[in-house]
């Protein structure tokens, strides 16, 4: 099997000029707001919001995603195959043990957490660890453990909270509608502006999300050395996601991003935070040469 272990990829730039457009984003709608109300201070307030949110994302993304899931760490006692597996796949990247967890749901489906390596941890719900055998479990923690290297949780969960904050501030704008300056035409800028601002942030973030999914399953099958056996995965992940999809819940979707699977089922459009199924197979059996 020839695998290519080339990353052509630019993780770091794609996610440098998408995040670079939320902070734009989120700028422009402080200079609408500073018109709106005749004070310049906005442009002063919507960056200082944007770094809180920032800073509160970085140290805390990984508890938000446990509490999210309901997860649970676990021992090595209580789960020998993932511990040795990661044991295993840390130790090639020459990268700190995580820590692990287990959900109690039985959709099947896996994500990582955590701002670095040293403050990463992986968590598999029930469903994935009945679902896959070991080679298959090896593949998807491989992929977790390159988004844990390729900082992508840090990035996903700053890029949700600042278009968070985006779809907030739209509302704002939203609410002043033009402030003191009323003339027809800037009030109808200034609501398409506001109105289309949260969809930009939202199409940015998905995105950004689908990239840094496709970059860890190339990361992820180098560092196993086996593409095939993420691809085998996925296969049953597509098939057992729609069979038991995991509820829509508020308390969920800020992690739905992070798992390897769309744990709502399948959703092709472009508010799709994952890719399809088809391609990211495709893509894995193209490395090994099928």
């Amino acid at each position: 099997m020839s695998l290519m272990t080339g990353t052509n990829h630019h993780n770091g730039l794609k996610t440098a000029v998408l995040m670079g457009g939320l902070w734009s984003l989120l700028l422009a709608l402080g200079w609408l707001l500073a018109r709106g109300t005749g004070s310049s201070i906005w442009l002063f307030i919507m960056p200082l919001i944007g770094v809180a949110q920032t800073a509160y994302s970085y140290w805390n993304s990984d508890k938000l995603a446990v509490r999210s899931m309901g997860a649970i760490e676990v021992t090595e006692d209580q789960q020998p195959e993932m511990y040795a597996i990661v044991r295993e796949l840390s130790a090639a990247a020459g990268k700190p043990m995580p820590r692990l967890y287990v959900a109690p749901t039985m959709s099947p489906n896996a994500f990582a957490m955590g701002r670095d390596p040293e403050h990463a941890a992986v968590c598999c719900t029930q469903g994935i660890l009945q679902l896959l055998d070991r080679r298959e479990l090896r593949g998807v923690l491989g992929h977790e453990l390159s988004h844990v290297y390729n900082r992508d949780i840090l990035t996903g969960s700053v890029a949700a909270g600042i278009a968070g904050v985006i779809s907030s501030v739209a509302s704002i704008v939203l609410w002043f509608g033009g402030g003191r300056d009323r003339r027809d035409g800037n009030v109808v800028v200034l609501l398409l502006v506001a109105l289309l601002a949260p969809l930009a942030a939202s199409l940015t973030q998905f995105a950004m999300s689908r990239t840094r999914e496709y970059d860890a399953d190339h990361d992820g099958a180098v560092l196993t050395g086996d593409p095939l056996a993420l691809a085998s995965a996925l296969h049953k992940l597509e098939t057992g996601v729609a069979r038991a999809p995991l509820a829509q819940d508020p308390r969920v979707e800020p992690v739905s991003s992070m798992m390897i699977a769309n744990p709502f089922g399948t959703v092709r459009n472009l508010f799709a935070t994952h890719p399809p199924m088809a391609k990211r197979i495709a893509r894995l059996e193209q490395m090994a040469g099928y």
